[in-house]
């Protein structure tokens, strides 16, 4: 069931170019040959304890769906759930973590809206700007394209960990740092190298949103387990089984368009499954520019790996050992 289709049938919204057909990471309309305003919004409980790093997380997070179109933000609006008694302090901090980073991606927040609630709660409503020719959607993968992804995997587990007071120290700021780090000198480059379909991992986790790539190009995936990097302790925990409910939906959901070939152990499996916060990139790019992206991605900061490539199917995804 298609709600909002049957209020606003796609074909008496010509310029909505993204947000009623195929789902996205953002809705695109067209407002003149040569520009598409790109809407989009996220907000979410804290996944770390520092409040400002919490804010700035959840910005990039939220900044991520439009570097994710292919675009560059323009503005953002505060989303704020804060329960009474809490103290102004911590808002404070969340609020200057957010600006900060909205800042840094050279956008404005531009006022917002706060409810009471139990628990803190935080994050943008963004708009951007896109070329509608350079529209980049999860669909338009081509046979041949290699598989990029520009952040580490594991950020579900360590955060978990955390929630869990299990997480040892070390870790932490390596996780806070990708968490934080926005995507868009990745989607910038990814232009550059005309990238041919990108999505961000988020709660999907990678399978998830892989899926979703390769259901809406039409084709296979196949990903290279070895080629991945992953967070530091994030195996470690994943060994231990520390894994929040969100992964075993996503298991339970997206498995039955799933294959592992090889000796694929059961904890790296579940954190193909694992729900990422602020993700990185996933790109489909060709073969013959993926190694000089792969470089320029690297020399910009990027964790980045080639992890795949795209073959001939039917939206489905082999992981082999």
């Amino acid at each position: 069931m298609r709600p909002l289709k049957g209020v606003f049938p796609p074909t008496n919204y010509p310029n909505l170019l993204v947000g009623l057909g195929a789902p996205d990471d953002s809705a695109v309309y067209q407002i003149s040959e040569s520009q598409a305003i790109i809407s989009t919004m996220d907000f979410f409980p804290p996944v770390v304890d520092d409040a400002y790093d919490f804010g700035a997380i959840a910005a990039a997070n939220a900044l991520s769906d439009v570097y994710a179109m292919g675009g560059e933000p323009l503005m953002a609006i505060n989303l704020v759930a804060y329960p009474d008694g809490l103290g102004m302090e911590l808002l404070t901090e969340i609020l200057r973590g957010g600006a900060e980073k909205v800042l840094e991606a050279g956008a404005v927040i531009a006022g917002g809206h706060t409810v009471t609630d139990k628990e803190p709660k935080y994050g943008l409503a963004v708009t951007g700007v896109v070329h509608p020719a350079h529209i980049m959607t999860k669909g338009g993968a081509s046979v041949g394209d290699k598989l990029v992804l520009t952040k580490p995997l594991g950020i579900g587990v360590v955060t978990t960990a955390l929630k869990r007071q299990l997480l040892d120290e070390t870790y932490l700021q390596a996780a806070t740092n990708t968490m934080k780090r926005l995507n868009r000198d990745a989607a910038r480059l990814a232009r550059e190298f005309g990238v041919r379909s990108m999505t961000d991992i988020t709660g999907y986790g990678l399978l998830g949103h892989g899926y979703e790539m390769a259901s809406a190009s039409g084709l296979d995936f196949h990903i290279d387990l070895g080629k991945i990097r992953w967070l530091p302790g994030s195996v470690e925990y994943a060994r231990q089984g520390v894994f929040a409910g969100g992964m075993y939906r996503n298991k339970s959901y997206y498995e039955q368009w799933v294959r592992f070939e090889g000796q694929v152990e059961e904890h790296y499996q579940h954190l193909l499954y694992d729900p990422q916060t602020s993700g990185g990139l996933l790109m489909a790019v060709a073969a013959q520019h993926a190694q000089a992206l792969l470089e320029r991605l690297l020399a910009a900061g990027d964790e980045a790996a080639i992890i795949g490539e795209v073959v001939e199917g039917t939206g489905k995804i082999c992981c082999f050992a």
